[in-house]
C-alpha cells in the first residue's frame, strides 16, 4: 500500500511542481487588473479565449476562457506570415538563399512577366507590386481552388498585374509570402508544408501545428496551432533565435526580421487594425524607440488571435481567439497591451 501511494506521488509530483512553480512566477506581478479587462471583453473576442504571459524565461500569466484550452487548434490566419518569416530566414542562416535575391533566379519564368526584379525581401514586406484582393474570407476561398502552391504562384506570374515598381509600394496580401514558400520548395525540392515541420515545428516542439492542406498549401495564412504551441515560436524570438538551448535561428536573422521595410508614404493597403504601423519582415513593427528602431513586434491574424513580442520590456504574449469579426478589435488588444506593460515595466517610451 505504501509503495502504491509513493508511486501515485511520483507521477503527481511533476504537476505539482509545474503548479508551484507557475504561482512563484505569477506572485511577481498582479495581474488582477488584467483578468478583469479579459473578462470584459470576452463577448467582443469571441467568447473562446487563451491568453499567455512570458517572461523571464517562464509563463507568468495564464487564462483560458470559454471553451478554449492553452491546447485547442485553430486556425491562425495571417499569424502565419510570422513563421513563414522565419522559415526563409532558416534558409538565410544557412546560405542557400539571400534577402536580395531574386525570386527569378529559382523560378527563371518571372522574367517573362516582366517581374523579374522582385526580390525575396520585396515578398516578405508585401512590396512585390502584384496586384491581388484585400485579405480576407474571400481570398482564403480563393486560395482553396489552387491544387498546389506551384500552380497559385504561377498565375501570380503570369496572370497577375503589377500596380508599381518592386519595393516602392505596400500592398498587405498573400503574394509575397507565398511566393517566397514556393521558393523554398524549389530551393528544397521539398513541400512547404514538410519544411515547415521540420525547421520549425519540431526544433520548436509545436507538436498540434500545421500547415498541411489537401489542397494548395497556403505559406500566408494557411497555419493551424495553439496557444501553447505559437508561444514557443515567441519564446524563441524573445530569446534571439534560441530556444531551450537551440539555435533555431541567428541573432541577425531575428534583427533583420524586425526591421521595417516600409514608410507610411508606401502603404497602398493594409487592413484596418495595422493602420498606421510600418511593415517589417512578416510581421508589425508595433512600437519604436526613439531612433525608429522597432520594439515590439506583431502578426496578427483575420480570425482574432494576436501575438506580440515586446524586446523592450522582455516578454512575449498571445491572446488566442478564433473569431470572425475581429478586423476591428486593434484598440482593444491596445487596451489589454497597455494593462500588461503597466504590470511588467514602466521603463519604455
Amino acid at each position: 500500500m505504501a509503495q502504491k501511494n509513493v508511486a501515485n506521488c511520483m507521477k503527481v509530483s511533476p504537476v505539482l511542481i509545474f503548479m508551484l512553480l507557475f504561482q512563484v512566477a505569477g506572485a511577481q506581478y498582479n495581474f488582477a487588473e488584467l483578468d478583469k479587462k479579459l473578462e470584459s471583453y470576452q463577448k467582443q473576442l469571441g467568447g473562446n479565449v487563451v491568453a499567455i504571459v512570458y517572461k523571464d524565461s517562464q509563463v507568468v500569466y495564464k487564462k483560458e476562457m470559454g471553451e478554449f484550452k492553452a491546447n485547442t487548434v485553430a486556425p491562425i490566419a495571417s499569424c502565419s506570415k510570422w513563421l513563414t518569416a522565419a522559415l526563409v530566414m532558416t534558409f538565410v542562416d544557412e546560405g542557400k538563399l539571400s534577402l536580395d535575391d531574386k525570386v527569378s533566379k529559382y523560378i527563371p519564368e518571372f522574367t517573362n512577366y516582366g517581374k523579374g526584379y522582385i526580390t525575396i525581401r520585396q515578398c516578405l514586406s508585401h512590396t512585390t507590386g502584384i496586384e491581388n484582393g484585400r485579405p480576407g474570407l474571400g481570398v482564403l476561398l480563393e486560395n482553396s481552388k489552387y491544387e498546389s502552391l506551384e500552380k497559385e504562384v504561377n498565375e501570380f506570374m503570369g496572370k497577375r498585374d503589377i500596380f508599381a515598381q518592386p519595393g516602392q509600394q505596400f500592398a498587405y496580401s498573400t503574394v509575397g509570402l507565398n511566393i517566397a514558400g514556393r521558393v523554398l520548395e524549389v530551393i528544397s525540392k521539398r513541400q512547404f508544408d514538410q519544411l515547415m515541420m521540420q525547421r520549425i515545428f519540431r526544433p520548436l516542439n509545436m507538436k498540434m501545428s500545421t500547415f498541411y492542406s489537401e489542397r494548395a498549401v497556403n505559406p500566408s495564412g494557411g497555419a493551424k496551432s495553439t496557444a501553447a504551441d505559437y508561444m514557443n515560436f515567441l519564446v524563441m524570438l524573445l530569446n534571439k533565435g534560441n530556444f531551450n538551448g537551440k539555435r533555431i535561428l541567428s541573432e541577425q536573422s531575428i534583427a533583420e526580421m524586425q526591421k521595417a521595410q516600409t514608410t507610411q508614404n508606401m502603404i497602398r493597403y493594409s487592413p484596418d487594425n495595422a493602420k498606421g504601423l510600418d511593415y517589417a519582415l512578416g510581421e508589425w513593427v508595433l512600437e519604436k524607440d526613439s531612433n525608429g528602431n522597432s520594439t515590439s513586434v506583431t502578426s496578427p491574424g483575420l480570425f482574432g488571435t494576436w501575438p506580440w513580442v515586446d524586446n523592450c520590456r522582455g516578454y512575449a504574449c498571445i491572446i488566442f481567439v478564433r473569431n470572425l469579426k475581429a478586423e476591428d478589435r486593434r484598440d482593444m488588444y491596445t487596451d489589454i497591451k497597455k494593462v500588461i506593460d503597466a504590470q511588467l515595466s514602466n521603463k519604455c517610451k
